[in-house]
């Protein structure tokens, strides 16, 4: 059991997705049921925009013409890996954190996305439509410009989860027994 322990406490789990999947969501769950730290590279964000006294998507046009903005947050969110025992989500989580022991992408269609982003932040779904994939598309340059990475390249992945198929306390027993399941190979192969 201590053995277990200790190797949870070096488990690096890296959750990416498009935004509503439900990524924050399960990773802060996934973190929770496992005792390991969170780090959301979406909650930094957002919280840049707030002490910025800023919109998201006004961030997000500002950080398309400064490549510090997400450069500041990819080294936070590369620290923290380093460090270990820790759930990070975020949508370049599976490339900054390289070395995750796991790395997830939750996936889902645009429409239930487009009504989770509405329901969370108070929109019309036709506002959350329009600012989503516009977030989305700036993103989308803005990775492939800054670090010549396609985010819709699945490959660098070793699980994809549509979260639509499962609700959300599903999804988590999902997301935790694939992190169990992984700790208890790790002793088979050792023994």
């Amino acid at each position: 059991m201590a053995e277990k322990k200790a190797r949870r406490r070096s488990l690096v789990i890296a959750i990416g997705g498009l935004h509503g999947t439900g990524k924050s969501t399960q990773a802060r769950r996934l973190a929770a049921s496992l005792g390991l730290r969170y780090v959301s590279a979406g909650h930094l964000f957002r919280k840049l925009a707030e002490e910025a006294g800023v919109s998201l998507e006004e961030l997000s046009k500002m950080a398309d013409e400064d490549p510090e903005i997400d450069l500041l947050i990819d080294e936070m969110t590369k620290e923290e890996a380093k460090r270990g025992g820790v759930v990070i989500d975020g949508a370049l989580s599976a490339w900054m954190a390289e070395n995750a022991d796991i790395k997830i992408l939750l996936t889902s269609p645009l429409e239930a996305r487009v009504e989770r982003i509405a329901a969370r932040d108070g929109l019309t779904l036709e506002e959350a439509r329009r600012r989503t994939l516009e977030r989305e598309e700036m993103e989308r340059n803005r990775f492939k410009r800054y670090y010549g990475i396609d985010i819709t390249d699945t490959s660098v992945y070793d699980i994809v989860i549509n979260t639509q198929l499962f609700d959300a306390k599903s999804t988590a027993r999902i997301l935790k027994n694939i992190a169990m399941e992984f700790l208890d190979s790790l002793k088979s192969r050792k023994a």
